[in-house]
């Protein structure tokens, strides 16, 4: 299982993100740089954890349609692999995500506006830089499900797979940052029995390697982290124990 830093960005800056209430996200405090500037957060993730592969929540794409473009570039010209969700809702989006330097787009159910996107996506961009993510809030399904056969989180992830999805995040909002332990295990679990070929990612609500190995007893492929990395309760043994 790998480990998947998060940058969420905001005003140009990483910030800390907290239950999904992303209107009073302020920036990141660390022990392991002494900013909030993305460059020297993603180069301490390099030098403490040894992980250059990054998930990238750019929050001022998603909100206000204003991606921070020359921030992917940076990090991608520093030899980072990027995971980007920059509030995918059509085909252009996510091509322009891919050629400023993402290795993989993330498309997201809160913007997606149903699988026909995610079918075309698949095809254009190959299915093996797309990545859907299963976006939740206290388990429940975040965005507008109309366009999907059921609002049913897990009916979702069947459709998904269906146009051609072989990358999934679960993800709940609502455990981001609260330090409450992993949300969606028992979906993960189920996700895993069902599409055993499926590569699948889950995070939120991490707070230390009792974590981890609770998600690795999931079946995952991999988690993202993001407060447990800042305030020390994963350390690179951690990540290397579940690796």
């Amino acid at each position: 299982m790998r480990v998947i830093p998060v940058i969420d960005l905001r005003g140009g800056v990483v910030v800390r993100g907290v239950a999904g209430k992303r209107e009073t996200y302020r920036p990141v405090e660390s022990r392991l740089c002494a900013g909030a500037a993305p460059r020297d957060v993603a180069e301490a993730f390099r030098t403490h954890f040894g992980l250059d592969e990054l998930y990238i929540a750019d929050l001022d794409a998603i909100l206000d349609s204003r991606p921070n473009v020359g921030t992917w570039q940076e990090l991608r010209r520093a030899g980072f692999r990027l995971w980007i969700d920059a509030g995918v809702r059509s085909d252009a989006d996510a091509e322009s995500v891919l050629a400023a330097g993402g290795s993989a787009v993330i498309v997201g159910l809160e913007t997606v506006p149903g699988p026909e996107l995610l079918r075309r996506l698949c095809l254009r961009c190959g299915a093996d830089r797309v990545v859907f993510s299963l976006d939740l809030t206290h388990g429940r399904c975040l965005g507008d499900t109309s366009g999907w056969r059921s609002p049913d989180p897990c009916e979702i992830a069947a459709e998904a797979i269906e146009a051609g999805v072989q990358r999934m995040i679960v993800l709940d909002l609502a455990a981001v940052g609260v330090g409450e332990g992993p949300a969606s295990l028992t979906l993960c679990g189920r996700l895993r029995d069902l599409f055993p070929q499926l590569n699948l990612v889950t995070g939120g609500g991490i707070r230390g390697p009792g974590d981890l190995a609770l998600v690795r007893s999931a079946r995952v492929d991999g988690v993202l982290v993001a407060t447990a990395l800042h305030h020390g309760g994963v350390t690179r043994a951690d990540i290397d124990a579940v690796a």
